[in-house]
C-alpha cells in the first residue's frame, strides 16, 4: 500500500448509479438455471433485467454481465440495474435486455455471493480465467438461445454487450475475442489478464491477428493487485501492467479502445463510479434524431404500453 489515505477512499456512486424519482423502474426476473455441456454436471445461475420501456415487437440491445450477483446487488458498488434505468430513461443507451450470470457450480456447491464470488467454490477460475473458447461456448451456444426464445432480442452483434470486473472481465473479453460475431461491445473492470490460468497472453494474441470489430472500455487502478508474491516480483501476475499491455496492443491494431486508470485497489469501487460513463461511451452510436419537431426523440423514454 502507499503512503497516505485509502487508494479508493475518492471513489464513490453518484446519481447515475442509484434510483431517482420519475425514473421507471425495469424488472429483474429469476433466478433461472441454466445447465450446461461445455462444462459438464455445471449450472450456471442467473437472472434477467427487463427495462421498463421493453417493446416485445422491437428488437432490443442486450447486455451480459458476468459475475451477474455482484452487478444486480443492489448495495454493491456496482448496481447495474440503476445505471440502466438511467441511461436508458434519457436516451443515452439503447433500451436494452441485461443478463446477470453467475459462474458454473455443481449442485453441491454453493452459489455465489457478494461476500464470496465462487473462487475456490465453484467453477469460477477455469471458466473465466482460461484464454480459450469454452466459457464463450457457454454464452453463445447455451444462453443465447435461451433468451431468443424468451425476449425479442436483436441479432445484430452490434448491439450485443457484454462486461465483467476482475476474472469476469477477462470473460467477457474472451467471449468478444472468440465469437465477435455474437458480442462486440466489452466493458472491463480491473481485469484479470493475467497469469492466474495464463491470461496475459492476449496483448500478443491482439497483436498476432486480424483486426476484429470489437469495441472495448478498459479502467484499472494503479494499487490493483502487482504481481508480488512472498516479495518477488512475477510481472505475469502485475493486473495494472497487464492492463495497460493490453490497452496498447488494441491501441496499435486500430481497436476502437477507451480505457482509464485511477488509484483504486482491486475491486469494484472505481469502475462502479464511472460505469455510467462506460456504458454511455460504448452504445454511443445509437440511432438518434435531429428533427427539432420529433417529439419523441426530445422527451424522456417512457415505460412500454402495457399489452393486454
Amino acid at each position: 500500500m502507499p503512503p497516505g489515505p485509502d487508494p479508493n477512499s475518492q471513489y464513490r456512486l453518484g446519481p447515475d448509479s442509484l434510483p431517482q424519482d420519475g425514473v421507471p423502474k425495469g424488472e429483474i426476473r429469476g433466478p433461472y438455471t441454466l445447465r450446461s455441456t461445455v462444462f459438464p454436471d455445471t449450472l450456471h445461475t442467473f437472472w434477467v433485467y427487463v427495462p421498463a420501456q421493453y417493446d416485445p415487437a422491437v428488437p432490443t440491445a442486450l447486455m451480459v454481465y458476468q459475475d451477474g450477483q455482484a452487478f444486480k446487488y443492489e448495495d454493491g458498488d456496482l448496481r447495474a440495474q440503476n445505471v440502466m434505468d438511467n441511461l436508458i430513461y434519457r436516451r443515452e443507451i439503447p433500451v436494452m435486455i441485461g443478463v446477470f450470470i453467475n459462474p458454473g457450480r455443481t449442485a453441491d456447491q454453493p452459489e455465489p455471493t457478494p461476500q464470496n464470488w465462487g473462487d475456490g467454490t465453484t467453477n469460477r477460475a477455469e471458466e473465466y480465467n482460461t484464454p480459450d473458447d469454452k466459457y464463450a461456448r457457454v454464452i453463445t451456444e447455451e444462453l443465447m438461445p435461451v433468451l431468443y426464445r424468451e425476449y425479442n432480442i436483436s441479432r445484430d452483434p452490434e448491439m450485443h454487450g457484454i462486461g465483467g470486473s476482475s476474472s469476469g472481465a477477462i470473460a467477457a473479453f474472451a467471449v468478444a475475442w472468440e465469437r465477435p460475431n455474437a458480442f462486440r461491445k466489452v466493458l472491463s473492470n480491473v481485469g484479470s489478464f493475467v497469469n492466474i490460468r495464463g491470461g496475459y497472453v492476449y496483448p500478443e494474441r491482439v497483436l498476432a491477428s486480424e483486426k476484429k470489430p470489437l469495441r472495448v472500455f478498459l479502467c484499472d487502478g494503479r494499487n490493483d493487485n502487482r504481481g508480488f508474491r512472498n516479495d518477488v516480483y512475477d510481472e505475469t501476475r502485475d493486473w495494472f501492467l497487464q492492463n495497460v499491455r493490453l490497452m496498447k496492443a488494441l491501441t496499435q491494431k486500430g481497436y476502437d479502445v477507451n480505457y482509464t486508470w485511477g488509484m483504486n485497489l482491486h475491486g469494484q469501487k472505481f469502475g462502479g463510479a464511472i460505469m455510467p460513463e462506460m456504458m454511455r461511451w460504448l452504445w454511443r452510436d445509437g440511432p438518434v434524431s435531429t428533427d427539432v419537431k420529433d417529439w419523441v426523440e426530445r422527451a424522456f423514454r417512457p415505460s412500454a404500453a402495457k399489452k393486454n
